[in-house]
């Protein structure tokens, strides 16, 4: 029994020093070791060994990029009007020995640098510019935040997640905001009522147009027509006067056919209302006289005959 209990203590007094020798780093960590109570070395991710008693681990660090997001801050602008700031800031720890040894807690100093050059920036600027100049304010916040480099902590990038002026301002600036959006509606509708009216416009001075050209085309064509009509009548009635005129010329007319026909056409002539003188050229009454003196002569036998009964 007393080999058994000698056998478990010499055991116990050789594994507790091989279990103190022996430490397992997590991946994307550093473990930074003391001898003696000073920096010895920086433990790799894996399986390590170390002097037990001698060296002890005092911290293990994640070396991973890491998000803080820190509480909204008042910042007063240059045109003295509190607003309040979110900001996040991504950062990763550089060097494991800087930030175990440089500084008592990287994180704090980190907010603490962000907060201070985040008032510096801001409180340069006036409200309007602060809201319209993020990406301004987050260039110049990391060129500040540069400083914790000698902390062995790299930022990377920090936003600004949320900046919130005074209530009164915002209600001002909503008012504002309805203003232009107002105005801008007015000044769209105007625009569209004068394009309008200059369309409609524009459409009526060319259906006047294309009426009046449609009508003087129209007038031109008629007029064409017209002429055309008069020239084919003048043609017919030339040729049908020299038809006549043939017809006379080879059926030689004497002067009393012709008075014969004169008298003929006296009625038609009459019929006009604007009819009130004829004129009867001398030729023809000499034609007319011959032909009453013919029929005078053709009756006057026929009265002078005597009967058979005589």
């Amino acid at each position: 029994m007393e080999l058994l209990v000698a056998s478990f203590a010499a055991a116990v007094a050789l594994g507790f020093p091989l279990f103190r020798a022996i430490h397992i780093v997590p991946q994307a960590s550093a473990g930074v070791v003391e001898r003696l109570g000073r920096y010895h070395r920086t433990l790799a991710p894996g399986l390590n060994l170390v002097v037990p008693f001698i060296d002890r681990l005092k911290r293990t660090v994640d070396l991973r990029e890491q998000v803080v997001s820190f509480p909204p801050q008042q910042v007063v602008t240059s045109d003295n009007l509190v607003v309040s700031v979110d900001t996040v800031v991504y950062f990763q720890v550089a060097d494991p020995q800087a930030a175990t040894y440089e500084i008592a807690d990287f994180l704090i100093g980190v907010e603490q640098l962000a907060v201070t050059t985040l008032r510096n920036v801001v409180g340069a600027m006036d409200l309007e510019r602060v809201l319209t100049s993020r990406e301004e304010i987050n260039t110049e916040l990391r060129g500040a935040l540069n400083g914790a480099g000698s902390w062995g902590v790299q930022i990377n990038r920090i936003r600004l997640k949320a900046i919130e002026p005074p209530v009164g301002i915002q209600e001002s600036m909503e008012r504002q905001m309805r203003a232009d959006r107002d105005k801008r509606a007015a000044v769209l509708a105007a625009e569209g009522q004068k394009q309008a009216a200059i369309l409609a416009a524009e459409g009526h001075k060319q259906a006047v147009v294309l009426k009046a050209l449609g009508e003087a085309e129209a007038m031109v064509l008629k007029a064409q027509a017209d002429a055309e009509a008069k020239a084919m009548r003048a043609k017919g009635e030339a040729e049908a006067i020299g038809m006549v005129f043939r017809a006379i010329h080879e059926g030689r007319p004497d002067q009393r056919l012709l008075a014969y026909q004169y008298l003929r056409t006296l009625p038609e002539i009459a019929k006009g209302d604007a009819n009130k003188v004829w004129i009867v050229p001398s030729e023809m009454a000499k034609a007319i006289e011959s032909l009453g003196g013919l029929f005078a002569g053709k009756e006057t036998p026929a009265a002078d005959q005597p009967s058979p009964s005589s």
